[in-house]
């Protein structure tokens, strides 16, 4: 058995799970499904494309034996990574909180819990980000995908057809794409443009807005996800400077994790060692009366495991 030199709280850990940005803020685990290892050591296998696709001979003569066919794969081995934070509760302001009056519901929040709740938030924002930048990587993609330029561009009303560069690449794909990952940005721009309002609304109009739901039904998707995190990218002690996790590409991928599961093509998934995790130690040597030392973690890892199950077009707009 392992050895924790950190003691896990259930209690806090379950605050962990519970505390959850809305899903319109953070989009990672619906484009890179999480799917459960047994160990934080993995292996999976990788299937050549051209082998589901090849057909052989299938005649069988009066006294032949069919052609025989092997199914080959790649066994890759991989392993899920820790990430976690600590966060320092003085001993004074857990006091004064159990000193406090209360109303009877509401109210003031546990200052351990509070730490708890705020870990959290920043490591899924990180894994928002590592996912965005995987997602967005056209090393990810294989040979497909397009940098896009100039009246090409999505943001260019007028020359670019957006709607239809969407459903040539899903006819381009082996395994036609269910999802739609996009900017906040980006998407503010598609659901304006000509192409996508005429398709929509089927008639010859150059203004208008689409609903998600329209849009996705237009392009023959599941759904179609938009990224809406912000990220503070100044060095610590200078002033903030926003700006969205998700940047200006957009990505057409078929991703779940049922499929996943059961080792059918699927673009990416995240491997998922146990669930969050959350607890506190003493921590006696920080201030004047010591406090509590508060972690907060999970252990994931990303995968890639069918690039040619996505099709990204970079820079949609400038």
């Amino acid at each position: 058995m392992a050895v924790q030199s950190f003691p896990i709280n259930p209690t806090l850990s379950a605050v962990a799970i519970a505390f959850r940005n809305p899903e319109s803020r953070l989009i990672a685990d619906r484009v890179m499904p999480r799917v459960p290892v047994a160990t934080k050591a993995f292996k999976w296998t990788r299937y050549g494309t051209a082998q589901g696709f090849t057909v052989p001979n299938t005649m069988v003569g009066i006294k032949s034996e069919p052609n025989m066919v092997d199914f080959g794969g790649t066994e890759v081995s991989d392993q899920c990574v820790d990430f976690g934070l600590d966060d320092l509760v003085s001993n004074d302001g857990i006091e004064n909180f159990e000193n406090m009056d209360k109303p009877p519901s509401g109210g003031p929040i546990h200052p351990r819990d509070l730490s708890v709740m705020m870990l959290t938030s920043l490591i899924q924002l990180d894994r928002e980000i590592r996912v965005a930048n995987t997602t967005f990587a056209a090393a990810n993609y294989g040979t497909n995908t397009v940098a896009l330029a100039g009246t090409s561009r999505w943001d260019d009303f007028v020359n670019s057809n957006p709607v239809n560069a969407i459903l040539v690449a899903a006819d381009s794909l082996l395994v036609r794409p269910n999802k739609l990952v996009l900017g906040r940005q980006v998407w503010t721009v598609l659901r304006q443009h000509p192409s996508m309002v005429q398709a929509v609304y089927k008639t010859a109009q150059n203004r208008g807005v689409v609903s998600l739901q329209m849009a996705a039904e237009a392009l023959e998707l599941e759904e179609i996800l938009i990224g809406e995190a912000w990220v503070n990218t100044a060095r610590r002690g200078q002033p903030a400077a926003y700006n969205r996790a998700w940047g200006k590409s957009a990505a057409l991928i078929y991703s779940s994790q049922t499929a996943a599961q059961i080792g059918q093509p699927s673009w990416g998934w995240t491997a998922q060692f146990g669930n969050y995790i959350a607890g506190s130690i003493p921590e006696p040597k920080r201030g004047l009366r010591g406090g509590e030392l508060v972690r907060v973690g999970e252990t994931v890892k990303e995968v890639i495991a069918a690039a040619e199950c996505g099709y990204l077009f970079q820079t949609a707009i400038a």
